[in-house]
Formats: structure tokens, C-alpha cells, sequence
């Protein structure tokens, strides 16, 4: 199956479409707290003990576990800008998954970071008139906020920001296939154009 992607120019106007909703799975790639959710639930898998590759390939089996039955999975991309000596490891992470997703024959989007504070607030940067060192917290806070009292998905504790990143993406993809959980406007949606979405037919009614 072809891993190329699509990138869409303009959100597609909200719609619902027929049938039962299909099983979309989010990802924020995450080594210390791997965030993944679906439409109705959000986690934080976490091993502590573990380090280097056996971290690596208890995420890749969690994961798999996870999205088995999945129609669709929006994964974070690789942030450019990361720093740090666990980049490489990140990097890592998220090709072992996705290739892991890909082998199952599963149509996978990968999302920029910004993507989404867009869809939550209209903006991919909602904290920047604030201290810059304080941004990311604030914008972490924002998205769990929204996933809380919003989408009804309570994300608490340690890995409570992964959780809630990933429950945006799980939205993010049931909006683009026509199943939206909350009826945005086009300024939050617009958050969708920059998604690389799959180009395989996702085997759900349009």
C-alpha cells in the first residue's frame, strides 16, 4: 500500500457523513509518555524502567495493540526543531511506528504540531504575547482544557498533555472523514488543510 500523502489546499466544508462511526486512533509519539486516544478516550502509555530500544519496542507493541482495528491513524510529526540527545531516539520512535502502522496496511495522516493548536483555538500559536518560556506549558494547558470540557475526555496526571494531544488528533481525523465530534468554525477547521493526509481510500462511507 502507497505511503504517499496528500496535502489538501482547503478544508473540506463540515459534513456528516453515513454509517457508524470508524475507529481513528491519535498518536503523540512521546518516548517518556506516548499520548494515543480515540473519540471517546485518551492515554498515556508509559514504561519508566525501560530505556533505549526495549522502550522503543514496548511503544511499537503497545501501539500496535491499540490501533489494530483502525480505520485511520493521525500520528504528530517529527518536531524540526527538536533539540537534544533524544532526538535521534524520537526519530526513531516515530518510523518505528509508523512503519509498524503501514505493515498492518493501515491509511495513516501525520500532523505538524502546530496543527493542533489551530484546531482548538484558530491560531497555531495561541500563547505567543506571553514570556517565551512559559508558551509551551500555556499551549499544553489550552489543548487539555478543550479535550476536558469540550470533547468530554478527562486526561489527568502524569502524561495528561500527551493524552489530550492525541485525543486532537483522533478529532482532527473524524472531522476530515466526515464524522466531526464538534461542530467548528472554519478558522479552527482550516487546521486540516496542513495535514498530510493519506492518499489510500479509507474503507468508510464518504
Amino acid at each position: 500500500m502507497s505511503t504517499l500523502f496528500d496535502v489538501t489546499t482547503e478544508a473540506p466544508a463540515a459534513r456528516l457523513a453515513a454509517g457508524p462511526r470508524p475507529l481513528v486512533i491519535g498518536i503523540d509519539a512521546s518516548l517518556n509518555s506516548l499520548g494515543i486516544a480515540g473519540a471517546d478516550w485518551a492515554e498515556a502509555v508509559r514504561h519508566p524502567k525501560l530505556d533505549g530500544h526495549a522502550r522503543i519496542d514496548y511503544l511499537r507493541r503497545e501501539v500496535a495493540d491499540r490501533v489494530k482495528a483502525a480505520d485511520l491513524v493521525v500520528i504528530e510529526d517529527i518536531a524540526r526543531g527538536a533539540k537534544g540527545s533524544a532526538v535521534h531516539q524520537l526519530a526513531g520512535l516515530w518510523w518505528v511506528l509508523t512503519t509498524e502502522i503501514h505493515r498492518r496496511g493501515i491509511p495513516f495522516a501525520v500532523a505538524n504540531p502546530q496543527s493542533r493548536y489551530t484546531y482548538v483555538t484558530g491560531v497555531p500559536n495561541p500563547a505567543k504575547d506571553e514570556p517565551r518560556d512559559k508558551r509551551a506549558r500555556i499551549c499544553k494547558g489550552i489543548v487539555c482544557t478543550f479535550v476536558n470540557e469540550q470533547l468530554g475526555i478527562w486526561c489527568e496526571g502524569t502524561g495528561k498533555y500527551d493524552a489530550a494531544d492525541a485525543a486532537v488528533f483522533a478529532a482532527m481525523g473524524l472531522d476530515w472523514l466526515g464524522y466531526p465530534l464538534l461542530n467548528l468554525p472554519q478558522q479552527q477547521r482550516r487546521a486540516l488543510d496542513s495535514v498530510k493526509w493519506p492518499t489510500q481510500t479509507v474503507a468508510v462511507a464518504r
